[in-house]
């Protein structure tokens, strides 16, 4: 009796730790597994940048890469630490490991999430195959989940490329560099009605004031978004055109120009799509606009705008990386200090925001290698520190 009464105890026992097990494993903080949903609740976003590695040495960078060279942000590698490659899991005794890029990459369909076992194994509602298990006590958050899930979509590289760089870095530039209403096309138009280069009504126009501690400033923007929209583009096109063939189109030489004398009020040319950067980058705004007079026709009309859109002081990059110094690709004289304050003043970016930017612009193959890599290779950019210059 006494042997059956023990024998009787330990089957309790043992039962009950099963069932406190099978709790453990079907309840979370209270909830019941039934109404577990891991499912991806996100909107898949291109310009979330979605690297391997938590730290990304960018293409070009100084061979002791500076401040501005590295972009680190947490990747798929530092998530799936976190998560799941813990000592006593993924990173210790149970397979499979998933430490390196290799183990990672093993449970992966590049360019098909859905497709692709890693993912399936962090989205799932299976009790029996969910990852991390339902009773951990982390689940993954919906940045970490759109890190993985972006990295797979743009196949699932050790090392990001242009299709990881530009959605972001354009990101960076549109929401740092147009806020405040700064370097927008309402701005960028906003001054030409006010100074009557262009024909409006005073309902097409609005005044926005910057409060910053230095000072207020004053931006006239033209609301009328059909008049906007029209303007910008006869003034990108007639820049382009005129650059295309200075002699041939020199009818098309832009006399809408930014800065004074023509201006009654502060203004920016404008960033606020791919194209607006695209046109900034060929025909930087230190060609399309002057404080002297650059030409004069027949007329007497007077010019602000330069012939030649090389013959410049200033590019995207070296206004916001105040690590390098910028060389006049037409004389080939390099400037004495940076000009990267529009990183700070304006786009407040960090170092990581710059090295994406910068990744980005030295990778995209609509940028012309002279604004990369100066006249014939001789360079355009190099480092204040080491005095590194940037060559293809």
């Amino acid at each position: 009796m006494k042997n059956s009464s023990i024998l009787k105890t330990t089957v309790l026992i043992t039962g009950g730790l099963l069932l406190s097990l099978l709790a453990m494993q079907c309840t979370k903080v209270g909830v019941n597994a039934n109404v577990l949903d891991r499912t991806f609740k996100g909107i898949p976003d291109t310009a979330h940048f979605s690297p391997f590695y938590d730290e990304t040495i960018i293409t070009p960078s100084d061979p002791s890469p500076d401040v501005n060279d590295k972009i680190i942000v947490k990747g798929v590698q530092g998530t799936i630490k976190e998560y799941c490659g813990i000592s006593t899991c993924h990173g210790g005794p149970i397979s499979p490991k998933l430490a390196t890029y290799s183990d990672i990459r093993s449970l992966v369909t590049p360019g098909n999430p859905d497709a692709s076992k890693l993912w399936t194994l962090l989205t799932t509602n299976e009790l029996n195959k969910a990852m991390p298990p339902v009773n951990a006590t982390h689940e993954l958050s919906l940045t970490d989940k759109t890190t993985i899930y972006m990295w797979i979509k743009n196949g699932a590289k050790e090392f990001p490329d242009i299709i990881d760089y530009r959605p972001a870095a354009v990101k960076i530039i549109l929401t740092g560099c147009t806020s405040g209403n700064c370097h927008n096309q309402a701005t960028s138009t906003g001054v030409w009605a006010r100074s009557n280069l262009i024909t409006y009504v005073p309902a097409d126009t609005s005044t926005f004031a910057l409060i910053r501690a230095s000072g207020t400033t004053y931006y006239c923007q033209l609301s009328n978004e059909t008049l906007r929209n029209t303007v910008w583009s006869a003034y990108k096109d007639s820049v382009r055109r005129f650059y295309t063939d200075t002699v041939a189109n020199a009818s098309f030489r832009p006399y809408k120009t930014f800065g004074t004398p023509v201006t009654l009020s502060s203004v920016r040319g404008s960033l606020s799509t791919y194209d607006d950067i695209m046109l900034d980058i060929w025909y930087p705004k230190s060609a399309r606009s002057n404080s002297s007079i650059q030409y004069t026709d027949g007329s007497g009309k007077k010019f602000y705008v330069k012939g030649n859109y090389l013959n410049v002081t200033s590019s995207l990059v070296s206004r916001i990386d105040s690590t390098l110094l910028l060389a006049n690709p037409f004389t080939g004289v390099y400037a004495s200090s940076h000009q990267g304050d529009m990183a700070y003043s304006d786009g407040g970016m960090t170092a990581s925001d710059i090295a994406l930017v910068k990744a980005w612009y030295f990778s995209d193959p609509n940028i012309p290698d002279v604004w990369k890599y100066g006249n014939a290779n001789a360079g355009i950019l190099k480092y204040r520190k080491t005095g590194t210059i940037i060559r293809h």
